[in-house]
């Protein structure tokens, strides 16, 4: 029975650090399009001035 529950607890571990590790790449991604389109549309106002 011990051996079952240790099992369940790193399981339990890594479906939380594969959360965390997901949720860090979804909010990576968002930031890096919003800089992007930043720069895009800093760099379309000097190329139209």
């Amino acid at each position: 029975m011990e051996f079952l529950l240790c099992i369940a607890q790193y399981l339990l571990e890594m479906i939380v650090i594969i959360a965390v590790g997901a949720l860090g790449g979804f909010i990576g991604i968002k930031l890096r399009k919003r800089k992007d389109a930043k720069v895009a549309a800093q760099q379309a106002d000097t190329t139209n001035e």
